[in-house]
């Protein structure tokens, strides 16, 4: 039941930021693919970074746990596209579409309806997709563990990427937001 309360919290402080930071804004959204708002990519650079440290920090005390899945090459790559395609023509991603959407965006209500229509789709054809496009490159398991030999270097290696990261996305966004206003 604890797992279930912790769930919940997480999942509405992630939502309550989210709200606060702009990102079920599509507008904002829009501006920030155009490299015109830094603030929203590198929030989520670093929501992934500190997720990642409070993961292994929950881990570490018997809480959390990861399931990671096996790899496929092509379902992974077609998986990203409808995702791409999705995030560009609504302006949210599946998250902030849940959150813009309890704001009451009507906008954002369609694009829910979508997802789920899509997720529906899936879980009907799931089946008959496997052996088409996840069985034939299937790489296994692949994990940032694996790599670094021990979970507490692949958890720094992750946060401090994803902090290069954002601090990448800082740097580009407002050269390219210098050059464009001159």
């Amino acid at each position: 039941m604890t797992n279930i309360w912790l769930g919940l919290f997480s999942g509405i402080a992630f939502g309550f930021v989210i709200q606060r930071m702009g990102a079920t804004d599509a507008h904002r959204m829009a501006r920030s693919h155009l490299m015109l708002d830094a603030d929203i990519p590198r929030f989520m650079v670093l929501a992934v970074a500190l997720s990642a440290v409070g993961l292994f920090g929950l881990q570490s005390v018997g809480v959390g746990r990861i399931l990671p899945l096996p790899t496929s090459i092509v379902a992974t790559g077609l998986a990203a596209v409808i995702f791409g395609i999705g995030w560009g023509l609504t302006g949210y991603c599946p998250g902030t579409t849940w959150a813009a959407a309890g704001e009451g965006r009507l906008d954002a209500v369609f694009a829910l309806l979508g997802g789920l229509a899509g997720a529906a789709l899936f879980a009907h054809l799931h089946e008959m997709l496997i052996p088409v496009l996840y069985d034939p490159t299937n790489a296994g398991r692949i994990t940032l563990t694996d790599l670094f030999g021990h979970q507490a270097v692949a958890v720094a290696a992750l946060a401090l990427g994803f902090g290069l990261c954002a601090w990448g996305i800082g740097k580009l966004w407002r050269h390219d937001n210098v050059e464009k206003n001159n």
